[in-house]
This record gives structure tokens, sequence and C-alpha cells, in this order.
């Protein structure tokens, strides 16, 4: 089962777009677990993350996390699938980036 983490400030903004996102993997049938946190909490999430999606918020953090940890695959989550709340778009990013 893949793990999807998605980080914005404080992890309740994304709490919507995480929800939508189980949805869409849910009707796919694609298994994987997703969750929200802030920013603050990465050092203990991103390890046991297959994927990490920053919120636009957070894009900031992009550079410094992808050094940090190389070997993860981190992104930022596109501005406007954020917006829309798109958890069909946002899946779809987390699974291209995880090759899946």
């Amino acid at each position: 089962m893949k793990k999807i983490v998605l980080l914005c400030a404080a992890g309740m903004s994304t709490s919507l777009l995480v929800t939508k996102m189980q949805a869409a993997a849910d009707k796919s049938g694609f298994a994987c677990e997703i969750h929200a946190y802030g920013v603050a909490q990465a050092p203990t999430v991103i390890p046991e993350a297959d994927v990490v999606l920053l919120g636009p918020q957070v894009k900031y953090t992009l550079a410094k996390f992808q050094k940090e940890y190389a070997d993860k695959k981190i992104a930022a989550i596109d501005m406007r699938v954020y917006g829309m709340v798109d958890g069909e778009k946002a899946l779809e990013q987390a699974r291209t980036i995880m090759e899946c």
C-alpha cells in the first residue's frame, strides 16, 4: 500500500483535498493511505512516505526537502489543482511521480 503525504502550513487546509483524493483512489481501486500534515511535522512523516506533495503555501520548502530527503519523491501540488480541490488530478500527480 502506497503512502501519500500532503504538507501544508498547518495540516488543515489540505484535509478536503485528502478526502477527495482518497475517494478518487477508492473509486479507481488504487490502494493507498493519504494524510495531511503541517510542514513542521515533515521530519517525522517524510521518511515513511512514498510521495510527498507540498501545498502552494509551503512550496518554498521544495528545494530544501528535496536536498534533505534525496531518496524521496517530493513535488509541489499544481496551484490550480489545489485551488479547485481536484482530488482526481492531485492523485494522478502523485501516481505519476510514483510511476504507478
